[in-house]
């Protein structure tokens, strides 16, 4: 069961997106609310990447109607969509390996938020994400290229976060990282979500997802086959089967 409240923060209608000619997402409908994580699941190549780059405004071609904060995003560059307190933290990592990981963070920095309500949004600080990130708060001092995967993953998830945003975007958090560093993938997912930071993430683990999502979206071929909660989806053997099994 889900304790978020019903403000939809993101609002995603009959999105459809092109890579030069070839069209890979057609009509794509989703939501997110406030406070929750919803899995975005599909196998390789279903379009779940390429949902999260034309939902940050990152793909040439576009088309639909996309709702962030009451605010249409549907024109908006990248640069315009991250500084509104939509945050994204790619598969490829993009650190900058020539800097440490406390200037890594502080290229993320941005002023702090209110929700609509007045109330303060989380606010990160370097101290706070350390905490969080403890292999991180071991390292302030080591230059991006010489950490492992994992911590790669954890400092561009800690960038983002500098930026105090009220949706992250991750994009295959637990792709190609140790199972220890899934672990904590996973636990600082849920201390985001405690904090009141909504997530939408792409994700083929079913394992991972289910430990950590309350809803979940099913791609194939660019198109939802499924939507439901995660308890649901985990259920649903003929589902999985369809879209999600090797």
């Amino acid at each position: 069961m889900t304790l978020h409240d019903q403000t939809v923060l993101l609002d995603v209608r009959g999105l459809s997106a092109w890579y030069g000619a070839a069209q890979i997402l057609f009509d794509v409908d989703l939501q997110v609310y406030r406070g929750e994580v919803v899995a975005l699941m599909g196998r390789n190549g279903a379009g779940k990447s390429t949902t999260l780059k034309a939902i940050m405004g990152m793909l040439d071609k576009r088309k639909g109607t996309l709702t962030f904060m009451d605010r249409d995003i549907s024109e908006a560059e990248p640069h315009e969509i991250a500084s509104r307190g939509l945050g994204f933290v790619p598969e490829d990592r993009r650190i900058f390996t020539d800097l440490t990981v406390a200037e890594n963070l502080e290229v993320g920095r941005q002023a702090p938020r209110h929700w609509p309500d007045g109330k303060a949004a989380p606010v990160w600080t370097p101290e706070r994400l350390y905490a969080l990130f403890p292999n991180l708060g071991e390292m302030p001092n080591r230059p991006g290229g010489r950490m492992s995967g994992g911590e790669q993953q954890m400092l561009t998830v800690a960038r983002t976060l500098m930026g105090n945003p009220y949706l992250v975007l991750l994009d295959e958090p637990s792709e190609g990282v140790a199972p220890v560093i899934v672990e904590q993938m996973a636990h600082m997912i849920m201390e985001l979500k405690a904090s009141g930071v909504s997530i939408l993430l792409s994700e083929q683990n079913m394992h991972f997802a289910e430990l950590v999502s309350d809803r979940a979206y099913v791609l194939e071929k660019g198109q939802i086959r499924y939507s439901g909660s995660m308890e649901e989806l985990a259920a649903n053997e003929e589902v999985r089967r369809a879209y999600l099994s090797v």
